[in-house]
């Protein structure tokens, strides 16, 4: 089993589906971790739930908020290792009909969330010279889909910033990569009719709509230390849409 024992982690989005099997994975392997939502009340139940963890909230777009959040961890518990940048939104619609909110709105939480994150981490990641930042991008950040020019512009952001970070802090020790999940079961796709259920598994080579542990358990990997190596790099978790 992969051990993350006196590892500290904040989660994202962590209230529900991948951000709360994240925490929750993270949580079963020895770390402790801090929830993250934007109303502290959505992932103290998540919380509690767990061996080792807290709740917090924040708005992730806001540049304070999430560097006030990092500040208050380190201080209570001496250290950050492992940050899952996770929280995202969508608001979907035709570019020709897209209003301007919808389209910054879903930047700055997704892009601009993760960007904050980072930055906030960064400092104290770099004295502890370790590190694992991890954003969860999407499989449309691959490959765009209609009707989500902000949502796919966002997650391909996410690809680009991985990147880039990466090369700026693999020195100190820090890794930074990025998972791309695919169809996963979460209360989105619960929504959906079991027509557009069977088309999107049809779509899918393996033939079914992944779980938010299939993210969980790369994230698990990637933040330990079996993972020392990697860093930089997309992994699409998606029953094989992708193919490159």
């Amino acid at each position: 089993m992969l051990d993350l024992k006196s590892k500290v982690a904040l989660v994202t989005g962590a209230s529900r589906g991948i951000g709360k099997s994240i925490a929750t994975v993270l949580a079963n392997a020895g770390a402790h971790v801090v929830c993250v939502s934007r109303n502290e009340s959505d992932v103290q139940a998540v919380a509690d739930s767990l061996p080792s963890a807290s709740a917090a909230a924040c708005d992730v777009s806001s540049s304070e908020e999430f560097t006030n959040l990092i500040n208050l961890v380190v201080k209570e518990h001496g250290q950050i290792d492992i940050l899952v940048n996770n929280a995202g939104i969508t608001r979907d619609g035709l570019i020709m009909r897209m209003k301007d909110d919808d389209w910054n709105m879903v930047l700055d939480i997704n892009l601009k969330g993760a960007f904050n994150g980072i930055k906030a981490v960064t400092r104290t990641m770099m004295k502890q010279k370790s590190g694992r930042i991890i954003n969860i991008s999407s499989v449309v950040g691959l490959t765009g889909n209609a009707g989500q020019a902000n949502y796919a512009a966002s997650k391909a952001g996410l690809i680009g910033l991985t990147k880039s970070t990466a090369k700026e802090l693999s020195s100190r020790g820090i890794t930074v990569n990025c998972i791309a999940p695919g169809y996963i079961a979460t209360d989105m796709t619960a929504e959906l009719s079991d027509a557009v259920k069977e088309d999107l598994k049809n779509q899918i080579p393996l033939g079914w709509i992944g779980n938010p542990e299939d993210i969980a358990h790369m994230a698990l990997f990637l933040a330990s230390d079996k993972a020392g190596y990697i860093t930089g790099q997309t992994i699409a978790v998606d029953g094989g849409i992708v193919m490159t």
